[in-house]
């Protein structure tokens, strides 16, 4: 491996790191975290969809953490758990009657 191959071997663990550690994002940290583009994200902070923060009135900025617990938000349920909600609730009925 040469020494320009190591380098971005480097700053690629470097900035995987960061998202571990770092609590407070920028906006391209915040939209590479994510998995979007930057335009995707503004159009989230713009619509007031995703928390953010803006200190100075210019500059998003974003808590880590409130950015896991968003992207978690909306769970969708698998079929396995929808059916047994549904069988649940249909013993709970039939026991009712």
């Amino acid at each position: 491996m040469n020494k320009e191959e190591q380098k971005q071997v480097a700053d690629l663990v470097t900035a995987n790191t960061i998202f571990c550690t770092k609590e407070v994002l920028t906006s391209n940290e915040a939209a590479q975290y994510m998995g979007i583009s930057k335009s995707y994200l503004y159009k989230l902070t713009m619509m007031g969809k995703v928390p953010h923060f803006k200190p100075m009135g210019k500059m998003c900025y974003f808590n880590r953490m409130e950015l896991e617990q968003w992207l978690q938000s909306n769970r969708v349920s698998t079929s396995n758990e929808i059916s047994q909600k549904a069988q649940a609730y249909c013993m709970q009925k039939g026991g009712a009657l």
